[in-house]
């Protein structure tokens, strides 16, 4: 492991979190890898089930790993003291909820909903208007500093959320669906605030979504599948403004320390892959093949280095795993 690696603001190394209820277990994340290096903006998508929320529930300290861990600005979760969870949920991560209403108290306005984390964590009165004024500014809603949360638009109030979880300075923003409920209009309006907010102050800056247009505004998406990360796609701006830059994107799939990976749905499809695959071990690549005669198309050819998957890979590895998702390399 790099120094990079081990020096990422957000490190989850193979991550478990089983929930039992009556006697029956799910397993809801199965080893999960994720590494977000300082200042990143990624988006962490998957399908319901996948694992994202129960993920986005342990980086924020509201949830723990049943086996594994997770760092989080240098602090490891899972070992944290009641007062050092208090001081990370105060100032270590800052998080906004899809429902616009969970974020902020109904009876106050938005300068004294923004002021409510500062004044808890004991900054005085005139450190607090400073810091008010701060983030109404950087997130373009100065002209609601003084209506309650009835009186705005559920752009407005996501934005004033967001004001809300940077109050303290915290290393990481996380964000779950944080467009859920917002049209395609207000939803771009809110990423780009977000966007504003990772360029400008450099914080850590985590979404988990369903939403597959929400990854077109990030630099780096994860997918999560069946509980592990399995593929990346990484975007690099190449010139213009947010609205007219030219993006290039580059997918990848994750493999994981002990070597599994997970193959595409429509590769596996296309493919008919199902049981048992064939690798084989070229100069610069790895060949997958149906686990077929040689006759079958694609089957590795006489002579290369190759063996079935059960047979070249441990017992804990994605080759066995393939034997159950079909789906799995």
């Amino acid at each position: 492991m790099t120094d990079t690696v081990r020096d990422a603001t957000i490190s989850c190394k193979d991550l478990v979190r089983i929930y039992s209820s009556e006697g029956v277990e799910v397993q809801a994340l199965q080893g999960l890898n994720l590494f977000v290096d300082n200042g990143e903006f990624v988006a962490i998508v998957g399908e319901s089930g996948s694992g994202k929320s129960t993920l986005l529930g342990i980086l924020s300290g509201l949830d723990s790993p049943t086996a594994g861990s997770a760092t989080v600005a240098g602090r490891r979760l899972g070992s944290l003291s009641r007062q050092q969870k208090t001081d990370y949920l105060r100032s270590g991560v800052g998080f906004v909820w899809q429902q616009t209403g969970r974020n902020l108290l109904p009876y106050l306005d938005t300068a004294e909903n923004v002021a409510v984390p500062l004044l808890l964590a004991g900054a005085s009165a005139e450190d607090r208007g400073r810091r008010v004024s701060e983030l109404l500014d950087l997130l373009e809603i100065s002209h609601v500093a003084h209506r309650r949360p009835a009186d705005m638009s559920g752009g407005e109030l996501q934005r004033v959320a967001i004001a809300i979880a940077l109050a303290n300075s915290p290393s990481v923003l996380l964000a779950d669906e944080p467009t859920g409920e917002l049209d395609e209009s207000t939803s771009a309006e809110v990423l780009e605030s977000m966007r504003s907010v990772n360029r400008e102050l450099g914080i850590t800056t985590l979404i988990v979504t369903h939403d597959a247009t929400v990854s077109e505004h990030v630099g780096r998406t994860v997918q999560i599948r069946d509980g592990r990360t399995s593929s990346e796609v990484l975007r690099t701006s190449q010139s213009g403004s947010f609205i007219d830059q030219q993006v290039a994107a580059e997918s990848f799939t994750v493999i994981d320390s002990l070597g599994r990976l997970q193959l595409p749905a429509e590769y596996v499809r296309d493919l008919e892959l199902r049981d048992r695959v064939r690798l084989s071990l070229e100069d610069d690549h790895v060949g997958v093949y149906p686990g077929t005669s040689g006759a079958h198309r694609g089957a590795p050819h006489p002579g290369r280095h190759s063996k079935s998957a059960d047979e070249s890979a441990p017992a804990e590895s994605a080759a066995e795993d393939s034997s159950t998702e079909g789906d799995t390399a």
